[in-house]
């Protein structure tokens, strides 16, 4: 007697979200920086209130950093200005400039953040004051920084017409992820310990091998690590990084971070060193991504420097495409951070040298 086999369900219903997104952008000119400096760290000064996709906001500019932490920097943070229930997802982009028509930058690659009440976003080392001082932006003691904003109002749903027979049963979606993240919180089963700095972590080697040919190599080839009790020590590497690690590990995604956004370029950087290291590509070009959203003067440097040590294609270019604008080179290049590249990465400053530079929109 034949058996028939399972015959395969035909596409039963598609759907289109659609996000609507309003654009805009505020000019903020500092007229008598000098007179700025005199305010203390943590103080700011406050835009007027303007509009962009129906919601208010005001920018704050701190000439002594917003905490101790960046006291050498210029920090700068955009608020929603409106009632502590209202609740707005939205990009946006800080740039120091030299002329207003400046081309508007690509905000395609930047995160965006939800935007609660009056509370802000922004970059607390947004550039080093003695950087800033010397380069083109500053003239006759004043200064403008653009910050452009893309808000993300509504999504909205639409049915599309397929072929296909009626459902009357619903599938919910795969959580395996949520499955295997437990089994990490959990340790059952764990054959394995890592110990990183001054905490431990209990993990499956069967897993890590799967995810990681580095892993698999340590774990049960000719490279295996661990001693007698079944302990892997690692020594470079600081503790929240490992634990991120192992979090994408087990569910393909990042845990989320209540770090500040300066603490978060810090960690992202780690992480895409991480994983290089174990070659896990995809954690490295989610790192990529998420760092050209942290580009600016203060930073470009440091990340080109890191995106030529650990051969990241895109971020080499975003820091490029940063850099062809000639006032932001002529800022860069004025930071300790650049000195850095010029050391380390030289063939890089050659490149930087050679590439021709973006013209500005008329």
């Amino acid at each position: 007697m034949a058996h028939a086999g399972f015959r395969t369900k035909p596409l039963m219903s598609a759907s289109t979200i659609f996000a609507a997104r309003a654009r805009g952008y505020h000019l903020l000119t500092i007229d008598g920086y000098s007179c700025t400096k005199d305010l203390p760290t943590g103080k700011s000064l406050q835009s007027h209130q303007f509009t962009v996709g129906g919601h208010r906001w005001h920018i704050n500019y701190y000439p002594n950093g917003e905490k101790s932490e960046s006291e050498d920097y210029i920090s700068i943070f955009l608020f929603l200005d409106e009632d502590a229930n209202t609740e707005v997802k939205a990009q946006y982009i800080f740039r120091l400039i030299d002329k207003v028509e400046e081309q508007a930058p690509s905000l395609t690659s930047v995160v965006a953040k939800n935007f609660v009440g009056k509370s802000g976003w922004g970059t607390a080392k947004f550039i080093k004051r003695e950087a800033f001082e010397k380069s083109k932006y500053l003239s006759a003691d004043s200064f403008a920084i653009r910050c452009d904003i893309v808000v993300i109002d509504e999504f909205r749903t639409e049915m599309a017409k397929t072929s296909g027979t009626k459902s009357f049963v619903t599938v919910p979606p795969s959580d395996l992820n949520q499955h295997l993240g437990d089994l990490l919180n959990t340790k059952k089963g764990a054959d394995v310990v890592f110990e990183v700095g001054d905490e431990k972590f209990h993990a499956h080697r069967w897993l890590l091998a799967a995810r990681s040919p580095v892993f698999s190599a340590e774990l049960f080839g000719s490279m295996k690590e661990g001693d007698a009790a079944g302990v892997v020590h690692i020594t470079d590497m600081q503790p929240q990084v490992f634990k991120a690690l192992l979090r994408f590990v087990y569910t393909d995604s990042l845990p989320e971070t209540k770090t500040e956004e300066d603490e978060e370029d810090v960690m992202c950087q780690h992480l895409l060193v991480a994983a290089d290291r174990y070659n896990m590509e995809r954690l490295k070009l989610i790192c990529e991504e998420n760092l050209c959203e942290y580009i600016d003067v203060g930073s470009v440097a440091t990340i080109l420097a890191l995106a030529e040590q650990h051969h990241c294609v895109g971020l080499k270019k975003a820091c490029f495409d940063f850099l062809s604008c000639p006032a932001n080179r002529s800022a860069v290049v004025a930071t300790e951070g650049f000195q850095h590249v010029y050391r380390s990465c030289p063939s890089v400053v050659m490149e930087l040298i050679a590439m021709p530079s973006r013209p500005l929109a008329e």
